[in-house]
């Protein structure tokens, strides 16, 4: 006996009621704004790390200086994590922008770690540059202080949690359970 099993997908005719089409209508105009809009938090989440870790890969001895006044870092350490710190937010940024699998995690756990040393720093009361954009940021000579990109880490966070939120909308939306994927199994009994 050969069993043959195949799924055949119902077509739109199937299933044309005024309900089904006002809720397909409304699920178009909402994912294309909505990926217009998660599209736009992915470039600029990108960007911001494309570009902090560019200029700090340009001096990396200036940024080994800023990491060196937070004193967490050995001596013989400072170097060589400025330099893997610098590339591995251009590189991730990078990532980021072609949607690159795993980019979003490595960015999700620098900003958790920028958030704690930046947390660390204002409980100690150190007054010091940041280092989140290398030795040229205007905002470092403006403000000289740790709150202002303490705030700027939590808005990434926001946006980091955004892209999470709706990588997992989209997941479940275009699961079994979409209103136009309705599926019949057909078995068909040859002997």
């Amino acid at each position: 006996m050969i069993v043959i099993t195949h799924n055949i997908r119902l077509s739109r005719q199937f299933y044309t009621y005024p309900f089904f089409q006002e809720r397909e209508d409304l699920i178009k105009v909402r994912g294309g704004v909505g990926m217009l809009f998660y599209r736009g938090v992915r470039y600029l989440l990108a960007a911001v790390f494309l570009w902090s870790g560019i200029t700090k890969l340009l001096d990396p001895v200036s940024f080994g200086v800023l990491i060196d006044a937070y004193g967490l870092i050995p001596k013989p350490w400072i170097m060589p994590v400025a330099i893997m710190l610098s590339s591995l937010e251009a590189i991730a940024g990078a990532g980021l922008i072609f949607d690159i699998h795993g980019s979003l995690a490595i960015i999700t756990g620098m900003v958790i770690l920028f958030i704690a040393i930046l947390s660390y720093g204002i409980h100690m009361g150190l007054d010091i540059d940041c280092g989140c954009f290398g030795p040229q940021d205007s905002e470092a000579k403006a403000f000289h202080g740790l709150r202002t990109a303490l705030y700027r880490d939590f808005v990434l966070m926001a946006g980091v949690l955004y892209l999470y939120a709706w990588r997992f909308y989209r997941s479940r939306r275009t699961g079994s359970g979409m209103i136009n994927r309705f599926t019949i199994q057909k078995e068909m009994k040859f002997e």
